[in-house]
């Protein structure tokens, strides 16, 4: 954390987005010739930055209880949380009477520069990041694609990538292929290089789809590694051959998309890779569930006592496909993404089985693309860049949707935003807590403040929202990483490289009992029965 303890910092005041200021950790004016993404900037110094806080006065609340207390913070680190805490004159003091103050939102699905269907998502681990923290999430766990297959090549291409990071930020692995070198690296990444959760695609025929035994053979090694097992759950072959039945009808629209990949792909895939994972007695974490055919596979899987996780992600939550039907083929591509939106009626039922705990936590798979991007499939679906915005969303958008209108807990809340994800990650309670020796990752939310959704005043590169026009109640005021306040009065201040890589343990919660769980299974196998030679 030696960045904290600077003196001085340049400040980047950048003319195309004038609430957001950028600080550089260097003299060398190097990062201000990185932010030529956003436009020509000016620098001027900021004179001092305060590594002591004090939040006083608001509801403090963590996923197990809420109390009204103060909060003390010194160099990026939670001191103390308790009431009435005195400090001295020169520290920062921020009144959070009648607010909530809760750790910051963990995103356990994202995808920055990633290189994906000829195309590379607009937003990197910069501007992906920079709007995250406007919008209260302080951490993301982002996938590692692997190059040609390697493991370690992917790895390293991501540590470059990650280089301009304002923000903490984890790694999943995706697997595209199995040989005993892929197994060998699943070992090294886990082992050295803090990486405890491993993602096999069963769609995208012919790039990173898997079949059922590389899917087999990833359980069995994720389990002896104590690493968690990721699968995006649709049918590959069947949503090869759905696309080439809408293009044989002449269905060449952002709608094809949804129509060539239904509900019931979606669940197919969901429970085969549950059975198979039941099979292995391993814990798997199905990620964006889409539709109620997923869920309910989930929640029939829970109640039997295996060890399934659901995420749900935003655009799930709250849209519906109606606008991949619209006539201006440009709007309609935004909404593009796999699994699709889904009909109506879908994300209603989803945030019910969030509220019951049927599914977990709430990602985003934020994988953004602009008009351009998305344009290479005007005329073939099937060549839209899959993918939506929802990093500097996804806390406004559950709290209006499933606080304000009474579906869950404030503390639930927190649980599905941030503390689930820490634990099922294993950084908790580094991570997801307010807690005396928590890492200070905290927001100031106002529920009594509104919000609004645009493209014109959102802080990624992308040019277009699917949100677009949203408005609610419950509006994050300041956000504070690493100890620092990088959001605060509508204006950003983060700095360029001073994100960390937070490196995840094995073992998470999710795997107590499994070795006691297998020795059960083998004592009521009864064999192999001794038989005499004739």
């Amino acid at each position: 954390m030696e960045f904290f303890l600077r003196a001085q910092y340049l400040v980047c005041a950048v003319a195309l987005f004038p609430t957001l200021f950028l600080l550089s950790e260097s003299s060398n004016n190097q990062f201000c010739d990185a932010t030529n993404i956003y436009g020509d900037s000016g620098c001027n110094v900021l004179s001092s930055v305060s590594t002591k806080i004090l939040i006083k006065g608001g509801t403090v609340v963590n996923a197990h209880h809420k109390e009204v207390a103060d909060v003390y913070i010194e160099d990026g680190t939670i001191v103390a949380v308790q009431p009435n805490i005195k400090v001295s004159d020169d520290i920062k003091v921020i009144d959070a009477t009648e607010k909530f103050v809760m750790p910051g939102g963990i995103d356990p699905h994202t995808h920055l520069a990633m290189e994906f269907m000829g195309s590379e998502t607009i937003d990197d681990f910069f501007s992906g990041q920079a709007a995250a923290l406007a919008g209260g999430t302080t951490m993301h766990i982002d996938f590692v694609i692997p190059v040609n297959g390697s493991l370690s090549a992917g790895y390293e291409a991501y540590v470059e990538k990650a280089k301009r990071s304002c923000m903490d930020y984890g790694f999943h692995m995706a697997i595209t292929k199995w040989n005993e070198t892929v197994s060998e690296e699943m070992e090294i990444m886990v082992k050295e290089k803090g990486i405890n959760s491993f993602k096999f695609f069963l769609a995208y025929k012919g790039s990173f789809m898997v079949n059922d035994e590389i899917l087999m053979e990833g359980l069995k090694k994720c389990k002896s590694l104590g690493a968690l097992a990721m699968v995006h759950a649709e049918n590959g072959d069947a949503v090869f051959e759905g696309q080439k039945r809408m293009i044989e009808l002449g269905i060449t629209g952002p709608e094809g998309h949804a129509l060539s990949r239904p509900p019931v792909l979606e669940g197919e895939a969901t429970a085969r890779a549950i059975r198979l994972a039941s099979f292995v007695n391993s814990p798997l974490y199905v990620v964006h569930v889409m539709s109620i055919d997923a869920m309910e596979e989930i929640a029939r899987a829970r109640k039997s006592g295996q060890r399934i996780v659901g995420e749900p992600v935003v655009s799930g939550l709250l849209l519906n496909d109606s606008v991949l039907w619209d006539p201006d083929f440009h709007f309609a591509a935004r909404y593009v993404m796999s699994p699709p939106i889904r009909a109506a009626g879908h994300g209603t039922a989803l945030q019910a089985a969030l509220a019951a705990g049927l599914l977990q936590l709430v990602g985003t798979d934020h994988c953004t693309f602009n008009s351009t991007q998305k344009a290479l499939g005007i005329g073939d679906f099937r060549k839209i860049p899959n993918g939506v915005n929802g990093m500097e969303e996804r806390m406004h958008l559950v709290w209006d949707t499933m606080v304000a209108s009474g579906q869950i807990s404030v503390t639930d809340y927190v649980r599905i935003t941030s503390t689930e994800c820490a634990r099922i990650f294993n950084i908790y309670p580094r991570k997801g807590a307010i807690l005396v020796g928590s890492d200070a990752d905290i927001i100031i939310l106002n529920p009594n403040s509104s919000f609004k959704i645009s493209s014109k005043s959102h802080h990624y590169r992308t040019d277009t929202n699917v949100y677009e026009g949203w408005t609610g109640k419950g509006k994050v005021e300041t956000t504070i990483a690493g100890g620092r306040v990088v959001w605060e009065n509508d204006e950003l201040k983060v700095i360029l490289g001073a994100g960390k890589y937070i490196e995840m343990p094995p073992f998470s919660y999710l795997f107590d009992g499994i070795d006691k769980a297998d020795a059960k299974y083998l004592s009521t196998l009864r064999a192999p029965v001794k038989r005499s030679a004739t």
